[in-house]
């Protein structure tokens, strides 16, 4: 029976059972990790809405996520070294391998076969083929010093190749995995002290470390032939006291608006912002606590802020273009994510300790609907698969 005919005739007896499926496509699709159960929520963002569970992910206290390139399925990185490939329109498992005894993130190639997590331990990185979750490359971290090292600020750079730091031997690495099981690697020492975590802006030019150990970050040129380092934001402290660091920030290029990065000081209550054109400081404005995540709406008109604790149940909001706080929202306990819209028309904030997510209309600031979910953390929609460095 020709294919046509075949599908016809189980389209007919679907019908007459009632069991017709439902089409979607995944662009208003993503993900609410919750943390406490090992399971995630499908949600839309269309109708703001749950489509379901996804349970039995492992130890999701860290979690983070990257997307295919149809934006079908979300590859989760769980903190007990669990891969998971979960497909948001089936709401079900695909594959999981559990490939390190602690992981802390990953990235996707350009091309969507290759993903690659980033691990505390035993540290180094594995590479997974996207379609099976067979693996393709182990690469271990071991620094100039000879020691192993947990690995942070995993990110892709164009093609088959990925970038990520050595917390503990202050040095950066880049992977070519052209040839999976002959991977090339460039190794640039002398970084900074306790690199904690980097971004890969979105054009892919640049790769950015954020150091712990020192005041300023380090700065690789992805298009430059020599790929080394050089210091930018250098002694942003200016030799100011640091406060007691209760939760790292996190860089990612979310916080791009415009020309500006916006950069979450490290023990300071300050959120810096970079001239990605000279990479030297173009300002800095004064927020309520240690920033955690400055996240920039699409359009770069705003950048939302959260805190560290004691200031975790509170979200301010900074204006671009005076590069000032123009309002302080508490959506709920222990504000932990937040995620935009493509538009940017809403914004998706995780309470965990009000077992909540709390929808904001981005344009009044005013909260338009709120979900339940059980501890809250990382909200990742579908559309990430179409950027570079989330």
């Amino acid at each position: 029976m020709p294919i046509e005919r075949l599908l016809g005739a189980m389209m007919l007896v679907l019908v007459a059972t009632g069991c017709v499926p439902v089409l979607r496509g995944t662009g208003d699709l993503g993900i609410v990790v919750e943390r406490a159960t090992g399971r995630v929520q499908v949600v839309e963002t269309t109708g703001r809405s749950v489509l379901g569970t996804v349970e039995g992910l492992g130890d999701l206290s860290h979690a983070a996520a990257v997307f295919s390139r149809d934006g079908r399925h979300a590859f989760i990185f769980g903190r007990d070294g669990g891969l998971t490939k979960v497909d948001l329109l089936t709401g079900t498992i695909a594959a999981r391998v559990v490939q390190a005894g602690n992981s802390i993130g990953g990235a996707i190639s350009d091309d969507g076969s290759l993903v690659a997590v980033s691990n505390y331990e035993p540290g180094g990185i594995k590479v997974f083929d996207t379609a099976t979750l067979r693996q393709v490359a182990d690469i271990p971290a071991v620094g100039a010093d000879g020691r192993p090292s947990k690995v942070v600020g995993l990110g892709e750079a164009s093609g088959k190749t990925f970038i990520f730091t050595l917390y503990d031997a202050g040095e950066i690495w880049i992977a070519d995995l052209e040839t999976p099981d002959r991977p090339h690697i460039r190794k640039i020492t002398g970084i900074g002290r306790l690199p904690y975590d980097g971004l890969v802006t979105g054009d892919g030019h640049f790769y950015i470390a954020g150091l712990f150990g020192e005041d300023g970050l380090a700065l690789v040129d992805l298009w430059s032939p020599e790929k080394t380092a050089r210091r930018i934001l250098d002694r942003y402290g200016r030799g100011e006291q640091k406060l007691p660091v209760y939760k790292m920030p996190h860089l990612r290029n979310l916080s791009t608006a415009g020309r500006l990065l916006f950069l979450p000081a490290v023990g300071q209550h300050v959120v810096l912002a970079a001239d990605t054109g000279t990479w030297t400081e173009a300002g800095r404005v004064a927020v309520l606590g240690q920033p955690v995540f400055a996240v920039a709406r699409p359009g770069g008109r705003q950048v939302w802020v959260n805190f560290a604790h004691p200031d975790n149940d509170a979200v301010q909001v900074i204006d671009v273009p005076t590069m000032t706080v123009i309002d302080t929202l508490r959506p709920g306990k222990a504000i932990l994510h937040m995620e935009f819209t493509p538009r940017g028309e809403q914004v998706w904030i995780s309470a965990r300790d009000s077992d909540e997510v709390v929808i904001y209309d981005a344009e009044t600031r005013k909260p338009v609907q709120r979900l339940p979910a059980d501890k809250p953390s990382g909200i990742f929609m579908s559309t990430r698969a179409a950027r570079m460095g989330l």
